[in-house]
């Protein structure tokens, strides 16, 4: 079959528009003299903003430098009480080292309000074994002071798998359970993401929340129902901004120590 010299022509326009096409997207063996500008390194680095400078502890666990430090052992003073706010944390003091639940005297916040949080916290069950399921050494973390990530004395101690320490409390259950004997300390580190809100109150994105339980990946970017209720459905309240963080009395002398946040 012939064609004529303008077809021809066409066809070369043609195939040179394919191979350009081709280039532009990526595709490999494009011959070099049809692509539309030879790329550079310089052209994909990023040099600004400057990226800042956070000195990390001297040990695993200690705060680094751009840290709110909550508890250090010493005192309560980043704390209030959740019954009157307006008097100081009712919680003891042991050993300049850690502070014990008072059970009775109520929950206690902090001071300072928060949203999106990197969190370090230490906690252990009584030393004495009393009670089992839900009875054991319970407490728990509340971010914006509604939504509860569990401690639970969950050392050879069955109980409901969505209220077990790690999980997000009666919502999601922990992905596997890491826990350390009640005369050891467990480590929480968090990445907690706060939840957003439309102009007109309703939820845009929920609270997610990622959960390492003794350096094990307990909640993996999971998303948080709404309210942590003990009975009936999880959904969001009215909008809200940041809030505080709060640790339960659940009349067990759970203790804690070395808390401290890092805002994202």
């Amino acid at each position: 079959m012939k064609y004529s010299s303008q077809f021809k022509a066409l066809l070369t326009l043609c195939g040179l528009g394919a191979f350009t096409l081709a280039n532009a997207q990526g595709y490999p063996n494009t011959p070099p003299e049809v692509s539309p500008m030879p790329m550079k390194p310089e052209m994909t680095e990023i040099w600004t903003p400057e990226v800042r400078v956070v000195t990390p502890g001297k040990t695993v666990g200690d705060a680094p430098s751009d840290a709110i430090v909550l508890f250090n052992g010493k005192n309560l003073d980043q704390w209030v009480s959740q019954k009157d706010i307006t008097k100081p944390a009712a919680w003891n003091i042991i050993d300049n080292d850690y502070m014990e639940v008072k059970p009775g005297s109520g929950g206690i916040q902090t001071k300072m309000k928060f949203g999106d949080i990197q969190l370090h916290l230490e906690w252990s069950a009584p030393d004495v074994v009393e009670n089992q399921g839900q009875g054991r050494g319970n407490s728990g973390v509340f971010f914006q002071n509604r939504y509860e990530l569990q401690v639970l004395d969950n050392y050879n101690n069955r109980t409901y798998s969505n209220g077990q320490a790690g999980s997000i409390y009666k919502d999601v259950a922990p992905l596997v359970n890491p826990l350390k004997s009640p005369l050891e300390w467990n480590v929480y580190d968090v990445i907690y993401t706060a939840v957003r809100y439309k102009a007109d109150g309703r939820v845009d994105s929920p609270a997610r929340i990622t959960v390492l339980l003794n350096g094990v990946l307990v909640q993996n970017n999971t998303t948080i129902a709404g309210l942590t209720n003990y009975i009936g459905l999880h959904m969001y309240p009215d909008a809200h901004g940041d809030d505080v963080i709060a640790l339960q009395d659940h009349n067990n002398k759970t203790q804690f120590r070395n808390i401290w946040v890092r805002k994202l």
